[in-house]
C-alpha cells in the first residue's frame, strides 16, 4: 500500500538559514568575557541545543560555575548580542533550494511546520519573509526538553493529529537526527553524509530536490 507524506518539519538553523555563525560569535564573546575561549569545532556541539543547555555545556567545558543570578545574566547578555547580530538578516540569507522546495510542498498541499530549539524562530522567519509558508511553529518557547529529546517535533504531530512515521524531519545536527529517529519520524539530514550517517536520507542541500523523492522513499520503506 502506498504511503502518504503527512507533513514536513524543518529545523531552522542550518536547514533554512545559517545562524550558527551568529550564535558562535555571541557565545564566543560571552566566553571571552568570562575568561575562556572555544573554537568552531566545539560550537558544533551546540547545534540544536537550547540556550540554557548550551550555556551549561560551555561552562562545563571551561570548568566555570556561576550563581543562578549570574547564569541568568549571561543568558540575557548572549541573547541580546545575538538579537543585534540577526537584526539585519533578510531573505538573501535563505539557504540554497529552500524557497523552491517550500513552494513545491505548498503545491502538493503538504503541511509545513518548524521544529526548532530557537526562541527567536518567529522573528527570523519574519525577517527572511518565509513565515507565511509555515502552518505551525514549534520552537524553544514551547518545549521543556531540548534535542535529542523529540518533544519539539512531537508537538507538531500532536497539533496536526498525525503519526510521526508518516512525517519527515529536516535536520542538520546529529542531535536533531537522533530526536527524529527516536520518535519514528523519517529523518532527512542536511549537510555532510559522514556526519549525519544516522539519518534515513542525507541531502547536501535542497537544491533541485523534489517532494516526490520523499514519497518514493516512504513507499519503499513502507
Amino acid at each position: 500500500m502506498k504511503q502518504h507524506l503527512s507533513a514536513c518539519i524543518f529545523d531552522l538553523d542550518g536547514v533554512i538559514v545559517d545562524t550558527a555563525k551568529y550564535h558562535f560569535q555571541a557565545w564566543r564573546n560571552l566566553g571571552q568575557s568570562l575568561g575562556f575561549d572555544f573554537n568552531e569545532q566545539f560550537n558544533e556541539k551546540l547545534k540544536g541545543v537550547s540556550r540554557v543547555d548550551s550555556l551549561k555545556l560551555i561552562l562545563s567545558h571551561a570548568g566555570i560555575t556561576l550563581s543562578d543570578q549570574d547564569f541568568a545574566k549571561a543568558l540575557a547578555s548572549k541573547n541580546e548580542e545575538y538579537l543585534g547580530l540577526i537584526s539585519s538578516m533578510d531573505k538573501d540569507e535563505i539557504l540554497p533550494g529552500v524557497l523552491p522546495y517550500l513552494i513545491k510542498l505548498c503545491k502538493h498541499n503538504i503541511p509545513i511546520a518548524l521544529g526548532s530549539a530557537s526562541k527567536n524562530a518567529r522573528k527570523i522567519l519574519q525577517q527572511i519573509e518565509l513565515i507565511e509558508f509555515f502552518d505551525f511553529i514549534s520552537d524553544g518557547t514551547m518545549v521543556q526538553r531540548s534535542k535529542p529529546d523529540p518533544e519539539v517535533f512531537l508537538l507538531v504531530t500532536e497539533h496536526f493529529g498525525l503519526e510521526p512515521k508518516k512525517c519527515v524531519v529536516f535536520e542538520d545536527s546529529i542531535k536533531g537526527v537522533i530526536a527524529a529517529n527516536t520518535a519514528d519520524f523519517v529523518s532527512i539530514g542536511i549537510g555532510d553524509a559522514n556526519i549525519l550517517e544516522m539519518a534515513d536520507v542525507v541531502y547536501e542541500n535542497l537544491l533541485g530536490k523534489e517532494p516526490e523523492m520523499l514519497l518514493n522513499y516512504l513507499n519503499k520503506k513502507g
